[in-house]
């Protein structure tokens, strides 16, 4: 589910911000999306267009009216926000009152390389996104996901392994390796299907416990990352 109209955050590996921040999502629009849809819905993952937590008011009101008993009363474990993790917000949300599932877009280990994959969250510290993604798990008693794009060359030297053994081992955390969809970024390359699996069987070796997300999408250019409006572009 989209949050926003566009996104400030950046990423390069994403087609959905080139356009930049148009505006955030009101409350009833958020809900819409499961309300048009016209059929059942078993699971709500705040992850599309736009960064959740910087329209946190009007996520946490949306997620309100989802779950309430004279509503839609949608199950508070069935919903999932993906998140760059802002710093501030993670903080907040840990001490809402509502045990949604929370994934962390990593994709690094290093401040330099995370600042190079997402630019315009420069000013958060890599290890303080960790620290309060650990921090809410244990106050909720939940696991966490760390999703980490496989980027060849970029993010996948054996420091990488080491550094998030250090983070995670033993810890109530699933790292989720993601496949790169192509976009109009040609400095990346969809990697080979042997060096993800190489890759997540090191993660493996250090201890850490890994799943590989399979794409979907693509055909339709709707895949993670693809996602964008053309419309606009064209009448610039």
């Amino acid at each position: 589910m989209s949050t926003q109209v566009g996104c400030s955050v950046g990423c390069i590996f994403c087609e959905s911000g080139r356009n930049g921040f148009v505006r955030n999502l009101t409350p009833s629009e958020i809900v819409q999306q499961v309300i048009l849809l016209r059929r059942k819905v078993n699971r709500i993952v705040f992850m599309g267009m736009g960064e959740p937590l910087f329209n946190y008011s009007n996520f946490i009101k949306a997620i309100h009216i989802l779950r309430d008993r004279n509503g839609l009363n949608f199950p508070t474990d069935g919903i999932t926000v993906s998140t760059v993790g802002p710093v501030e917000q993670l903080k907040k949300l840990r001490e809402e009152h509502l045990k949604i599932q929370l994934t962390i877009s990593l994709h690094a280990t290093t401040q330099a390389t995370r600042n190079r994959i997402i630019p315009n969250m420069h000013r958060y510290d890599i290890n303080d996104v960790v620290n309060e993604a650990l921090s809410h798990a244990k106050r909720h008693n939940r696991k966490v996901v760390f999703a980490y794009l496989f980027l060849q060359g970029i993010n996948d030297k054996p420091s990488d392994v080491r550094q998030l053994a250090r983070w995670f081992r033993g810890k109530n955390v699933m790292l989720n390796l993601l496949e790169y969809n192509p976009t109009s970024n040609t400095q990346i390359k969809k990697p080979a299907k042997q060096e993800m699996t190489s890759f997540k069987q090191q993660l493996e070796r250090a201890g850490l416990e890994v799943t590989m997300r399979i794409s979907h999408g693509r055909n339709i250019k709707a895949a993670c990352g693809q996602l964008a409006n053309k419309y606009n572009e064209k009448n610039k």
